[in-house]
């Protein structure tokens, strides 16, 4: 394999447009050779359903988790690959398919490495162990007295007596029974099986080379939108105005001479059509003319509507993170007081690619080819749907483009599923650019709400925040309903779940303190296009750019250097201490107050600074920023960012993830908003609702902080939740304006000058 001697930046900067073939290729070859599949009711007591050994030594693991873009599955396969002590590239990671696998739960919550990488970690200890009983009898030896390497085994100071794992077990089963206990993230896995000491680790805490890589840049990968199956028919979705908006009438007239129209499909409020091409499909649903109901609810006018109700309305459940004193009577005695509210809007995934799905839905069983998050929730999901029990319904996961959350809600199989049925035979669906924007579900609004006192000596004594937010209602499973499951009348059992609790100051040891996360009702999303879920890291890098904000106000109005000011509150946190100093470091932090000195110079230059924990993962950001005076556009130069995720499994991939995280994080800081009247949404496009392009990415430096002595933990959204609050403060730093809503737009910018 040739190697490319260029950086990411060069060949992402360089590459203005890119022409790609596709071909489709069969399965790995490696899936072909001689070996045992997995139990088909994957019994995660059965070692057997874990990982099985090829006659050539390959070992393939059969994981319950999937890898979103983010390299996961390059990690994972490490941790395996460190247990049994066989080369990497002997690991292959069987694609998710829900009659083969483990349920590891939903990969989401950067929990992959933290839960599942364990479970996997301590299933390959087990199929070791099992390893070494085998070969010590073959050998004529005992366990203790032996050693593996490169998946041989043999005899500590006789080499020439050795077995290799292949002549041990290939192509057969070990037909193990080992512990397993509770479900999906929480499950534990073979835990009086004794695993490999940190100390001896030679693969894990190495940059190893991305496992999908190599396909994805020579054309050959298959995504979930290049999945083909034998008579395959295309579908599309006609969508209301909300979700219980009935079709009053429909007429197909406009429809009939489109060629290749098989069906025009009607279930409740749910209308689709069914074509033998794409493009016909496209054609149609664009030409069918239903004539819709009234909605029940309609849209908010505005976002200053939105706010308004966010403040005013009683909450769910209050979910309180701190709670330590009075803070009100705290702040009665305080000398001076300090008090902002904060603003975040609906944000989209923007996902590169929109949602596609393939579904082949018999009588009795129904087959999915989805880049969903949640196979088995999914699988869920559709079973529910069509009246299946769950085993008859089997997901097979194909990456999709990017996610981000997105697809935690799996709409789209639904919509895949539904037509199937109607039509006897596999449809696949693929939404349009519009669709996405407008009905996936949206990063909810968030309103954060800091107050805080200081005694004559400038030192914090009080500190009362809450972060008043929706619950994400579209998730695939867990008592919510999807839109097709809603349209055709199925209603949610829970009123949503959490948007997440972190990032509300609690890093710090204030002697009064509270931090809470009122959960507010949201009507409009159980109809409307204002649905909410998952995005992204989960309200963190809302509640941490209103509570690093608000750090920074306070630290400027008594003058003192933001780094030094936070430093004054870590007390005994120690990873928060080493991750300020360290992106400090890095970034060559000068000690001074904010904001700069003002200047002449037509472009104003600042930095600003934020801390984080975000799944028990610490992130020290720094943010540099250029704001020019003329049009008061911001541009983020330069991004240091320290990452603290414990234990290490491959540094480059753990890079690749936080460069990504901070390139979204910039342009969610800067640009991104969802549009919307009381018609509908209105950032349906890439020209409403830009995202940040190749050139304007910042150069960015990144400190990792390992931490072998404790567990690994997740490095798929901790890095996002610092970035709107450096980059905030270095905007009050460079032109000292508090921007106190984002995006930092160059309205807003504006608008906060004429105030200043």
């Amino acid at each position: 394999m040739k190697t490319l001697s260029v950086s990411r930046r060069q060949f992402l900067k360089g590459s203005g447009a890119l022409i790609v073939s596709f071909k489709f290729f069969p399965s790995s070859p490696l899936l072909a050779q001689s070996m045992v599949e997995p139990r088909t009711d994957a019994d995660p007591t059965q070692l057997d359903s874990w990982l099985a050994v090829a006659s050539d030594g390959t070992v393939t693991v059969y994981s319950g988790k999937v890898d979103l873009g983010t390299g996961v599955e390059t990690a994972l396969a490490q941790i395996v690959a460190e247990e049994l002590d066989v080369p990497f590239n002997k690991i292959h990671m069987s694609g998710l398919d829900t009659s083969k696998a483990i349920d590891q739960g939903i990969t989401a919550g950067s929990r992959t490495i933290e839960r599942g990488g364990p479970q996997l970690r301590q299933a390959a200890a087990a199929a070791r162990q099992e390893l070494l009983k085998l070969a010590a009898a073959k050998l004529n030896s005992t366990a203790e007295k032996l050693v593996v390497k490169d998946g041989v085994v043999s005899v500590a100071g006789d080499p020439k007596k050795y077995v290799t794992y292949a002549q041990l077990i290939g192509g057969k089963k070990f037909n193990v029974k080992i512990t397993a206990t509770d479900t999906g993230w929480n499950m534990k896995v073979a835990p009086e099986v004794r695993a490999k000491d940190i100390k001896d680790y030679k693969v894990v805490g190495t940059s190893q080379k991305r496992l999908e890589l190599p396909p994805k840049l020579t054309g050959e990968f298959v995504y979930a939108h290049d999945v083909r199956v034998p008579g395959m028919l295309h579908g599309r979705v006609v969508r209301p105005p909300t979700i219980t908006s009935k079709p009053a009438s429909i007429d197909e007239s406009a429809i009939k001479s489109i060629p290749g129209l098989v069906k025009v499909v009607q279930e409740g409020s749910f209308v689709g059509v069914v074509c033998t091409t794409e493009w016909s499909a496209v054609k149609a649903a664009k030409a069918l003319k239903v004539t819709w109901s009234q909605p029940a609810t309609k849209m908010p006018a505005n976002s200053e509507e939105v706010f308004t109700y966010l403040k005013n309305t009683k909450s769910l459940r209050d979910q309180v993170t701190v709670n330590r004193g009075n803070p009100d009577a705290a702040l009665a005695q305080a000398s001076k007081t300090y008090e902002a509210a904060y603003r975040w809007p609906f944000q989209l995934h923007a996902m590169m690619g929109p949602s596609c799905a393939v579904a082949d839905v018999g009588k009795e069983q129904a087959t999915i080819y989805t880049g969903t998050q949640g196979s088995f929730e999914t699988r869920t999901a559709v079973a529910e749907m069509l009246g299946f029990p769950e085993k008859n319904v089997r997901v097979l996961w194909r990456e999709a483009s990017g996610s981000y959350g997105r697809m935690g809600a799996d709409d789209v199989a639904e919509d895949a599923a539904l037509l199937s049925r109607a039509v006897g035979k596999p449809v696949r669906v693929q939404w349009m650019r519009d669709d996405e924007h407008a009905w996936e579900p949206k990063g909810p609004a968030q309103l954060d709400l800091a107050r805080a006192g200081a005694d004559a000596q400038g030192k914090i004594i009080a500190w009362d925040f809450a972060d008043r937010g929706f619950p994400l209602t579209a998730a695939s499973g867990r008592g919510l309903r999807l839109l097709a499951s809603r349209q055709i009348g199925m209603k949610p059992t829970a009123d949503g779940n959490s948007n997440g609790t972190q990032g509300g100051g609690e890093m710090y040891t204030f002697e009064t303190q509270k931090c809470t996360a009122p959960l507010i009702p949201w009507v409009q999303a159980d109809e409307t296009p204002l649905r909410t879920g998952y995005l992204r890291a989960p309200g963190d890098i809302a509640r941490c750019f209103a509570s690093e904000s608000f750090m920074d106000e306070i630290a400027a109005d008594e003058r003192v250097d933001p780094v030094q000011f936070r430093l004054r509150y870590l007390g005994s946190n120690k990873r928060g201490i080493d991750a300020l100093t360290a992106v400090a470091k890095q970034a060559n932090w000068q000690e001074r107050p904010s904001p700069s000195a003002p200047s002449s110079a037509t472009k104003a230059t600042g930095r600003g600074v934020a801390i984080s924990n975000r799944a028990n993962a610490i992130c020290g950001a720094v943010a540099e920023v250029e704001v020019d005076k003329t049009t008061w556009n911001v541009a983020v130069k330069r991004f240091i960012l320290s990452h603290d995720c414990g234990l290490i499994i491959n540094p480059d991939g753990l890079k690749n993830q936080i460069e990504g995280n901070i390139i979204q994080g910039v342009s969610r800081s800067l640009m991104e908003e969802v549009k919307f009247d009381s018609t509908g949404i209105k950032t349906l496009d890439w020209s409403t609702y830009p995202i940040l392009r190749f050139p304007d990415v910042p150069e960015i430096e990144i400190v990792l902080l390992n931490r072998p002595e404790m567990p690994a933990l997740g490095g798929g959204e901790p890095s996002s939740a610092p970035i709107a609050a450096a980059i905030a403060n270095a905007i009050f730093d460079a032109v000292g304006v508090r921007l106190r809503e984002a995006p930092f737009t160059p309205e807003r910018v504006l608008a906060g000058m004429k105030k200043a």
